[in-house]
């Protein structure tokens, strides 16, 4: 994958955080659409951003736990996935419709920027740590 071939070659740590950046920015940007293909440019745009995540991590798993760990890390972070969907689902809605108003955006507004501040700061805060 040419990410991994990039993430490689600048260092899992810098690439990965790259990638939250890029990924949290777009999410954000989000809560400023108000066309459909404003929408499908960014879907695509952060598909584009997200696209090295995943095998990134796989490899960078590779890197930091020996061979007898590194089944039992990747289940982890497998499980991860759909546990912040259980987790992140009630938390957006509440988000939703606390937030409806406030400041004149609608709750999916705040909803989007609640997701993208995050992981836009952790992504800057891996690049620099």
């Amino acid at each position: 994958m040419p990410s991994n071939l990039i993430l490689h070659r600048v260092g899992a740590r810098r690439w990965i955080a790259r990638i939250m950046i890029t990924w949290g920015l777009i999410s954000g940007l989000f809560a400023l659409v108000e066309t459909a293909w404003q929408f499908y440019l960014l879907r695509f745009l952060l598909g584009v951003a997200e696209a090295g995540l995943a095998p990134g991590l796989l490899l960078y798993l590779t890197y930091w736990f020996p061979a007898a760990r590194r089944a039992r890390m990747t289940v982890l972070w497998f499980i991860a996935i759909p546990l912040s969907g259980m987790i992140g689902g009630p938390i957006s809605g509440w988000i939703m419709e606390r937030f409806a108003g406030v400041h004149g955006w609608a709750g999916w507004q705040w909803m989007f920027c609640a997701g993208g501040v995050p992981t836009l700061l952790m992504g800057w805060w891996c690049c620099w740590r």
